[in-house]
């Protein structure tokens, strides 16, 4: 499905969107936007589904709304399951939990484990390595001229960071991005009948591979450490605590899915915004220094990389305080990002992409609390790197075409995105 990330005029949808139906996501971008904008003008949020057997959730379309969800991690919780589909009890038992799917106090012990082992000589080697990498990334687009961004140049920035920084060697770099792929490729895909039943199977498959594979550069680690963040995670002494090898490879999927899938995303879509809007791409050029972090900001709300996470109310909930309406109890409710970051009360002229944007209170990390990205310092870091080294030794770098979209109802993923310079 060939579409595009760039402002289009809104079109009048005619009737309530179905956000349940896998049709609605293979809509063109223009009838999802002026959907979402119809749900926004609603005076509460609408509730998809069956509601008499629990099967559907409230959809969570305004900024102060995704706000409140996330922030408020003792009414809305994570634990049940925040992807579509949820995950099975069993998978959770035999792969381990995603900290995504974790509350506290688990999810606050594990996070201060992770967070215990980002020092500050760890990340200052991350900082480096993402420089080095931009480089060697921009030599290889100028001297081999590649075609597709995503494949050359946004899928394997982070990769290869985050493979560096968790001390994976070479040799299985190739397989473990194979791995990744097939993990995440059917996460909110509506798939033809005859892959509903083949697919997830092969996705777990991959999972255990990828899982077995750090799991055993984890014992490895415990035996003889080193200084990147496998060892890191397998030593740290948090509370008499450290990661299990399950949680260690929980971690991992985790970092590499969310880390990789994210910022590949981002990059590509803010290439293709630089090149069909180019006056702000002219505001970049003659400031990269005073624009840039503007720049990054402007493409994670216009794009917005994740679309949607899900949460259980833990307890009966008047959203937005007295007067609100009622979410009881053992509900769902869908946060979708993408609609929060065009609420026109938040963001004037929400449809345009403008650099010089502020404030930017998007919300493409996450909407603030206990499940704010871990990764968005890095996720920021990578962006303002490569777009630097990018248009300083190739200014004229643009798309060709649009980018070519996987329909999805969790993530805005890329599959490929022709380019030039």
């Amino acid at each position: 499905m060939d579409t595009t990330s760039t402002d289009t005029p809104t079109a009048t949808p005619t009737a309530t969107p179905d956000l349940a139906n896998p049709r609605f996501w293979q809509l063109p971008a223009p009838e999802r936007a002026a959907a979402f904008a119809e749900l926004r003008r609603r005076p509460e949020p609408v509730y998809f589904g069956d509601r008499a057997t629990g099967r559907g959730f409230h959809a969570l379309v305004r900024h102060a709304d995704v706000v409140e969800a996330s922030r408020t991690p003792a009414v809305f919780l994570s634990g049940p399951g925040v992807t579509t589909p949820e995950p099975a009890r069993w998978v959770r038992l035999l792969f381990g939990d995603s900290m995504v799917n974790l509350d506290d106090p688990r999810h606050a012990q594990l996070r201060r484990i992770v967070s215990r082992a980002f020092t500050p000589r760890l990340l200052g080697r991350v900082e480096e390595d993402v420089h080095r990498t931009v480089t060697a990334l921009v030599d290889a687009v100028e001297h081999g001229r590649p075609e597709d961004f995503v494949a050359a140049v946004a899928a394997e920035l982070p990769f290869q960071v985050i493979c560096t920084m968790m001390g994976i060697p070479a040799q299985p770099r190739r397989a473990i991005l194979d791995l990744v792929n097939r993990t995440s490729e059917d996460i909110g895909v509506a798939r033809p009948l005859r892959r509903r039943f083949r697919m997830p199977g092969r996705g777990l498959a991959a999972l255990a591979r990828m899982q077995g594979i750090v799991a055993g550069l984890g014992r490895e680690r415990r035996r003889r450490p080193t200084e990147d963040l496998i060892s890191a995670l397998v030593t740290a002494d948090v509370d008499g605590r450290r990661l299990t090898g399950r949680e260690l490879g929980a971690f991992f999927t985790l970092l590499l899915v969310a880390g990789v899938e994210t910022t590949r995303n981002a990059l590509a879509h803010g290439l293709h915004l630089l090149t069909v809007h180019p006056e702000q791409r002219a505001l970049l050029l003659a400031d990269l220094d005073g624009r840039l972090d503007g720049a990054v900001d402007e493409i994670v709300r216009h794009a917005t990389p994740i679309i949607q996470f899900r949460r259980t109310l833990a307890v009966d909930h008047l959203l937005g305080g007295p007067g609100g309406p009622l979410l009881r109890a053992g509900e769902k409710v869908a946060l979708y990002y993408g609609s929060a970051n065009r609420d026109e009360t938040v963001f004037p002229d929400p449809d345009a992409f403008d650099i010089t944007r502020t404030p930017n209170p998007h919300l493409g990390f996450g909407g603030g609390g206990p499940h704010y990205c871990l990764g968005a310092h890095l996720a920021r870091q990578e962006m303002t790197a490569l777009f630097r080294e990018l248009f300083t030794r190739l200014p004229e770098v643009r798309s060709v075409g649009g980018p070519v979209l996987i329909p999805s109802s969790f993530d805005h993923r890329v599959r490929s995105l022709r380019f030039t310079f």
